[in-house]
C-alpha cells in the first residue's frame, strides 16, 4: 500500500524537496503591470531579436532555465530531470529548448496547469531518491498563443470582456533535496472537470469548477480548511473564473474568499486593457516565482496552496464544437519541512 497517500487525490511527501532557485522572463506588457518590479528580466519587445514569435517564446524558455541553474551555482550536466511544457502544438517550445540544454527531459502537456504539473512529479522524484535536482519550466506568449488558438493578430478582432490576455513569460525552477526553505510537503493532483463550456472566450469558466475541485479534494484529504493556508493562489482563472470559484466552493461549505487570489488577476491592471485577465502557461510561474516566492522569503507568507489551472482544449475540439475540460493541480509550499 502506498503509506504517503492522504485520501484519494493528496501525497504527503516523505522528504520534501525545497525550490533552490528560480527565474523569471515576462514580455514588456507584463512589465508595466503593477508587478513590474519584481521579474528578473522585462524584454523591450515581444521578439526579443528573433525572427518569430515562437523563437522569442523558445528564448525566453532557454533563457530562464539557465538563469535558474546558474543562480544555484550548478551547470546544466549536474541536472537529473528537466520537466516542461507550453501551449504550442506538440510543445515546441520546450522541446526545441531541450534540444539546447540537454538536459534528459519529459516534455508535459497540461495546458496552463503545466507549472504545478511539472512540479508536482519534479517533487515526487526527489522525495522518493530518484533525482537531486529537478528543474521544472514553463512558458507562454501571447502572440504565438493567439495565431495557433485564435486570430491573427492582424486582423484586430474584436474580444469580449470574458477573454484573457495570454502572459508573456516563462519561468524556471530548480527543485533540490537540500535543507533550506521554502519546501513543496504535499501534492493534490487534479481530476478532469467538464462543466460543458463551450466559449473559448471564457476561459475561466471553463477552469473554475477544475480549480473548486482540486482544492475541496486537498481540503478533504488533508483534514484541513482555508484557515491552514495564509494564501490559496490559482493560475489564471481571471476575475470572472475567481468569483465562481470562490461560489462554487461556499457551496460546499468552503469560504476561500479572505485568502484567495488569482495570478491572472494580479499580473495586470485593469487599466493595461486585458479584458478578464491574464492567462496562459507562464502566467502562474512568473507571477509566483517574482513575487509569492518573494513574499515567503520576507516572511509575509509562511504556507500557501499553489494551483496552476488549464484549459484543455485545441483547435480541432473547438471546431467540432467540443466542450472544454479543465484541470487544476495543487501543491503545498511551505516555510517548514515539516
Amino acid at each position: 500500500m502506498a503509506k504517503h497517500r492522504l485520501g484519494g487525490q493528496t501525497v504527503k511527501l516523505e522528504n520534501p524537496p525545497c525550490i533552490l532557485s528560480r527565474a523569471t522572463i515576462v514580455g514588456k506588457k507584463e512589465g508595466q503591470g503593477p508587478l513590474g518590479e519584481y521579474f528578473d528580466v522585462v524584454l523591450e519587445d515581444d521578439l526579443w531579436g528573433e525572427k518569430t514569435w515562437e523563437k522569442a517564446e523558445c528564448r525566453m524558455y532557454q533563457e530562464a532555465a539557465k538563469m535558474a541553474i546558474t543562480r544555484a551555482g550548478k551547470q546544466p550536466q549536474d541536472i537529473n530531470y528537466l520537466f516542461g511544457g507550453d501551449l504550442l502544438n506538440q510543445i515546441i517550445t520546450a522541446n526545441f529548448a531541450a534540444r539546447t540544454l540537454g538536459i534528459p527531459f519529459f516534455g508535459l502537456y497540461g495546458a496552463c496547469s503545466t507549472l504545478t504539473e511539472s512540479m508536482s512529479l519534479g517533487a515526487m522524484l526527489i522525495s522518493a531518491g530518484y533525482a537531486d535536482l529537478v528543474l521544472c519550466v514553463t512558458s507562454s506568449h501571447f502572440c504565438t498563443a493567439e495565431r495557433q488558438y485564435r486570430f491573427p493578430l492582424e486582423m484586430g478582432t474584436q474580444r469580449p470582456p470574458t477573454a484573457q490576455w495570454t502572459v508573456t513569460g516563462a519561468g524556471a525552477f530548480l527543485l533540490s533535496n537540500d535543507m533550506k526553505p521554502p519546501y513543496i510537503t504535499h501534492i493534490t493532483t487534479g481530476k478532469v472537470i467538464d462543466y460543458g463550456i463551450t466559449d473559448t472566450n471564457n476561459m475561466g469558466a471553463a477552469m473554475a469548477p477544475a480549480a473548486a475541485a482540486t482544492i475541496k479534494a486537498h481540503f478533504e484529504d488533508t483534514q484541513q480548511g482555508p484557515d491552514a493556508y495564509d494564501l490559496i493562489v490559482t493560475g489564471d482563472l481571471g476575475w470572472f473564473g475567481r468569483e465562481l470559484t470562490i461560489d462554487l466552493l461556499k457551496k460546499e461549505g468552503y469560504d476561500i474568499s479572505d485568502r484567495f487570489i488569482d495570478c491572472g488577476c494580479e499580473i495586470y491592471s485593469k487599466d493595461q486593457d486585458v479584458h478578464a485577465g491574464g492567462s496562459g502557461c507562464g502566467c502562474s510561474a512568473v507571477v509566483f516565482g517574482a513575487y509569492i516566492l518573494r513574499k515567503m522569503e520576507e516572511g509575509v507568507y509562511k504556507r500557501i496552496l499553489l494551483l496552476s489551472t488549464g484549459a484543455l482544449l485545441s483547435t480541432t475540439s473547438c471546431q467540432q464544437g467540443e466542450s472544454i475540460p479543465g484541470i487544476a493541480h495543487a501543491i503545498t509550499i511551505d516555510m517548514d519541512r515539516g
